[in-house]
């Protein structure tokens, strides 16, 4: 009788498992890559202005990087080059668009500080984080960069947790690379 019991808690025990896994593995996406489509979303940026995915496909290529934290080092050294290569972009018909958790405010005093002349969003529950299946790292939130064709496609992504500065320069040169 105790070993029909524990065979029972047993086989129990395993069946739990198998369903949090199976839940776990649908819950976590993957990373968008090259080809999806970009996923339609609103997220209000560094001014208090609501920024829809949709009303920009078409009218510039989109370069969206996430970054974890606004004022860190890297971060910083990331916005940096975004902003010092901001002309090139936009002559090459692209939008640079940074988003992390902060708070609107965050984004407001960050871009003022260091003369951000792009759009920061505001990605407080990290929706958009999670649509774009961009990963933590090392406790952090992710930092990866995208660009979206006209059509709303991806066509460049790049993952680098550390090298801040490459994700605008390989962006860049990839645009160039590539033209509109």
């Amino acid at each position: 009788m105790m070993k029909n019991k524990l065979t029972g808690f047993l086989i129990a025990i395993l069946l739990l498992v198998a369903i949090n896994y199976k839940a776990r593995a649908q819950a976590e996406k993957s990373t968008l890559a090259v080809g999806d489509k970009l996923p339609n979303f609103s997220l209000t940026d560094q001014d208090g202005k609501v920024f829809n995915s949709a009303d920009h496909i078409g009218k510039n290529l989109l370069v969206i990087y996430f970054y974890p934290k606004d004022e860190s080092m890297v971060c910083t050294k990331e916005a940096c080059t975004f902003r010092d290569s901001f002309n090139d972009f936009s002559k090459a018909g692209a939008k640079v668009i940074g988003i992390n958790a902060g708070t609107v405010a965050s984004h407001k005093a960050f871009s003022d500080h260091y003369k951000l002349p792009f759009t920061l969003l505001s990605d407080p529950d990290n929706k958009v984080y999670g649509l774009f299946g961009v990963k933590n790292k090392m406790f952090m939130t992710g930092r990866e960069t995208f660009i979206v064709d006209l059509h709303g496609r991806i066509v460049f992504a790049y993952e680098a947790m550390m090298q801040g500065k490459k994700h605008a320069d390989d962006a860049l040169a990839f645009i160039k690379a590539h033209g509109n």
